[in-house]
């Protein structure tokens, strides 16, 4: 399966959280996305890894991507090394995405910049020709693919973003796609132990962020991201 889009995210709801009304509006327009969590947020102090599989599977949804795999590395202490690259590499040849979201660079969560860094390299080894990689679902090896483009989507800091989406009619469908992690956020009943994210003024912060970002842009909602190289464009007619 050739993906258009291919998001990655440290835990489950990373992707969702980042970038979930830029899918939602993806997928609208028949772009085939898909996700690829890199862990089962199994250290997370609310839920469990079991309710996250379950959760993430309603979030995806919710959003309409073609395919979610979970890679199944340890949460808080996976590396970016040789041995979970090549994993990362198996994925990026498997779906060929055209263009890859990924973690924030920096973040409150190790896990965010760690997995940022992991799947920005991986994404560049993919392309090389001397790495040889088989995918568990065909025999025979895998051709080389390198994304044309790698952005990396805002969390918990207010990194300044380079490139803001217009997300406009489509907000309501990230909130929806966030909470159904029902044991990750805002719950009056809940008797979990408060985390940073589970507070009422978190779950508002999801529009309120992105109707500032859209009203940078002139528009209703925006996502912001960060870039890797320069975007291109034909003239300045094409901006905003």
């Amino acid at each position: 399966m050739k993906l258009d889009i291919l998001a990655f995210g440290a835990h489950p709801d990373d992707v969702e959280l980042g970038c979930g009304a830029t899918i939602a509006k993806e997928v609208a327009n028949g772009k085939k996305v898909g996700i690829v969590d890199l862990t089962r947020g199994e250290l997370g102090t609310r839920g469990t890894a079991e309710t996250r599989d379950r959760e993430s599977e309603k979030a995806a949804d919710i959003l309409g991507v073609a395919v979610r795999d979970n890679m199944e590395f340890a949460d808080g202490f996976f590396v970016n090394d040789k041995t979970h690259q090549i994993e990362l590499i198996k994925i990026i040849r498997k779906y060929r995405p055209e263009i890859v979201l990924c973690n924030a660079i920096d973040d409150r969560h190790i896990d965010h910049g760690k997995g940022s860094k992991l799947v920005s390299d991986a994404c560049f080894l993919s392309g090389l020709l001397k790495i040889d990689t088989k995918c568990d679902d065909y025999d025979g090896y895998q051709e080389p693919w390198r994304p044309k483009a790698v952005y990396h989507y805002i969390q918990w800091k207010n990194l300044e973003p380079q490139i803001v989406v217009d997300v406009t009619g489509f907000i309501q469908t990230k909130v929806d796609a966030v909470l159904a992690y029902k044991t990750q956020f805002y719950d009056a009943n809940s008797k979990e132990p408060e985390t940073p994210i589970s507070s009422k003024n978190f779950t508002d912060s999801i529009e309120y962020r992105a109707r500032d970002l859209g009203r940078l842009i002139n528009t209703e909602h925006g996502e912001g991201f960060t870039v890797e190289r320069y975007p291109a464009v034909n003239s300045f007619f094409d901006l905003k």
